[in-house]
């Protein structure tokens, strides 16, 4: 093997490495998504019950969102334009 076959094939799988990992992050995510919505229904249907009937549920989606996060990496050029998008839509308030 020559040396760029072998870099081709370390790209390759850093390449296949990152996509199982985001494709992992992401079913995480929508099962996440899929405990709120069950937490919601049984929110309403059980009425002023629901915190002692959907307690277990709460308990699991609160750790989901701890540990189920998905994650994307920004690079710093572009965490920059980022972050100055995000504190422009900020509403500045006196307290005074």
């Amino acid at each position: 093997m020559s040396i760029t076959e072998t870099k081709a094939a370390e790209i390759k799988a850093k390449l296949q490495e990152r996509e199982n990992h985001i494709r992992e992050s992401w079913v995480k995510a929508m099962e996440a998504r899929l405990v709120r919505d069950e937490l919601e229904k049984c929110q309403q249907g059980e009425g002023v019950n629901h915190y002692e009937n959907c307690k277990w549920l709460s308990e699991k989606y609160l750790n989901m969102l701890k540990d189920n996060k998905v994650r994307i990496s920004i690079s710093p050029r572009r965490a920059t334009s980022w972050i100055a998008l995000k504190v422009q839509g900020y509403k500045r308030i006196q307290l005074d």
